[in-house]
């Protein structure tokens, strides 16, 4: 990661849920174009962190910092006009909306609007099954089809730093494989990834970095290797 320019840097975050304090004295950096994880168990605080830097809450104290400029407590929008996009938890897609309307949702920032119709033959190129039901709703379909159309709506929106929280959860462990190539190839194509996953085995295999949180702040930092072979790993989260 040394010689790298920080995409992204959290530093001495600290949010809170009225007098409940979610994350305290968190400090992380995004390289740009890498892949770093964050993992930990249920309510270590990884969601929290990652809707404050988004701008889905505001930090109690602490900076979130964009390509240099502080972006904490900015509200969603004026994150995604700069180039930050999260695809949360749970998928969210528009179920009454066709596969295409939920894909040209994801385009209404003026950065990526004039872009909207190649980014929408770029989708269909990366996800072939989006263009093959570009015309169903997406309440109709698979679990994996509507993570694919999540991570596609949220690329739409032509992000600098593609935010993914739990893009896994409740996926087969072959759609799971699926969206882990999914998730290299998109970085190898110049996304820079800020990914937080409860599979811990595939993610630090695939992140260049990574941070394991427990009760809101960082307890321990290093390379997806690096975690794979520490023993605190291996025993909280491999059962090894």
């Amino acid at each position: 990661m040394s010689g790298s320019h920080n995409l992204l840097s959290v530093e001495g975050l600290q949010v809170a849920y009225g007098e409940a304090v979610a994350v305290r004295d968190l400090t992380l950096n995004v390289p740009q174009g890498a892949i770093v994880a964050l993992v930990g168990t249920n309510g270590a605080g990884k969601t929290t962190t990652v809707q404050t830097i988004a701008g889905a809450l505001r930090p109690k104290s602490g900076s979130v910092r964009f390509d240099g400029r502080n972006i904490g407590g900015l509200d969603c929008k004026l994150t995604v006009e700069l180039g930050v996009t999260l695809v949360p938890e749970g998928r969210l897609v528009f179920p009454q909306m066709t596969v295409e309307e939920n894909l040209r949702m994801g385009a209404l920032n003026r950065r990526a609007a004039p872009n909207l119709v190649r980014n929408l033959e770029r989708m269909y190129d990366l996800f072939p099954r989006l263009k093959e039901r570009r015309l169903q709703l997406g309440g109709g379909m698979s679990g994996g089809e509507q993570q694919m159309l999540a991570i596609a709506r949220g690329l739409m929106a032509e992000p600098r730093l593609l935010i993914l929280d739990e893009p896994s959860l409740g996926l087969s462990p072959l759609l799971v494989v699926e969206l882990f190539a999914t998730i290299r190839r998109l970085n190898a194509d110049g996304v820079t990834i800020l990914l937080v996953e409860q599979n811990v085995r595939q993610t630090l295999q695939t992140a260049a970095f990574a941070h394991v949180i427990e009760k809101g702040h960082v307890a321990l930092s290093g390379t997806g290797q690096e975690l794979l072979d520490n023993p605190f790993v291996r025993k909280a989260f491999l059962g090894l």
